[in-house]
This record gives structure tokens, C-alpha cells and sequence, in this order.
């Protein structure tokens, strides 16, 4: 799996995200400002309603602007077992269900799902719970996270 070429694919469907965003806040605006959304009384919010709307869907696209900024900045390294798991890393982990996850350790764009090949990977921030129990890590290693009263255990499998 070629780590370049993942990280050109969150950058795409990142720029995707972010014409999405950025058409929603123009929608949200016009709403806001239209003639027919002045309001007549106290109770008619619909103008307000689509201009708190408006500023959320700006913040989104500036959430996704700097994301991009952080990908494009980002460089990832070959894996060096000294150092152990690193960010940019790739990590094929398996849970105690013999499942296999591919994971790909990046800045930001955590939930993204990729397809390198046939493989599925998921992209996890840096911020991630699970990113950060595998940094420093190494392969054959164990990696445990606690969500609420479930405790998940991995196995470090292969690292790119």
C-alpha cells in the first residue's frame, strides 16, 4: 500500500468536503438574507435560524481548510522499528475476533475510509484514542483502548 497515494486521496475527498461546506454556507446565507425571512414578530426565526446556520457551515469549512493545510504539510516516514509506531504510519491490526483493520495514522480527517487495492483503510487523527495507544509500538505488540465499560485489545500485525 503506497502512503503517497492514500495521502492524495484524503486531500480529494477532503476538497470534496469541502465545496460541500462551502456551498451549504451560501445556501444558508441567501436564506438568511432573503426578503421573505425578515422577520414580522419575535416569533419568526427563520432568517436567525439560517444565519446561525450559516456560521456553523463557515467554521466547518474552515475546520476542513486547515485539515487540508495540515495534509498538505504532512510527511510520512518508512517505518523505523526503533521509534516504533509513528504518525503516518500504516498499521494492520487484528482484535480478538481474528478481524483485521487497516489504519492509517494521519494530522487529522479521522472516520475517513480509503480503499488502497482491495484493502479497506481507515484514516484516524492523531487526537485519535486508538492512535495514540499504538504510537511507539511495534509489531507483535498489544494495544488496548477503554470505551466506557468495554475494553478493546489489538495485536499489532504489520507496519508500513
Amino acid at each position: 500500500m503506497d502512503k503517497f497515494l492514500l495521502q492524495q486521496q484524503v486531500l480529494e475527498r477532503l476538497a470534496e468536503d469541502l465545496l460541500q461546506a462551502e456551498q451549504a454556507v451560501k445556501t444558508a446565507h441567501e436564506t438568511a438574507t432573503h426578503e421573505e425571512n425578515i422577520a414580522e414578530n419575535k416569533y419568526d426565526t427563520l432568517g436567525l435560524e439560517a444565519a446561525y446556520l450559516a456560521t456553523g457551515q463557515a467554521r466547518r469549512a474552515e475546520g476542513i481548510r486547515q485539515a487540508m493545510a495540515n495534509w498538505r504539510q504532512f510527511r510520512s516516514h518508512p517505518y523505523d522499528a526503533s521509534k516504533g509506531i509513528q504518525l503516518g504510519a500504516l498499521v494492520c491490526l487484528v482484535d480478538s475476533c481474528a478481524k483485521q483493520q487497516h489504519l492509517f495514522l494521519g494530522p487529522d480527517g479521522g472516520s475517513m475510509k480509503l480503499v488502497s487495492g482491495a484493502q479497506l483503510v481507515q484514516v484516524i487523527s492523531s487526537e485519535a484514542p486508538l492512535s495514540k495507544a499504538m504510537l511507539g509500538k511495534c509489531e507483535g505488540d498489544e494495544v488496548w483502548i477503554q470505551v466506557a465499560a468495554i475494553r478493546q485489545q489489538f495485536e499489532v500485525l504489520r507496519v508500513y
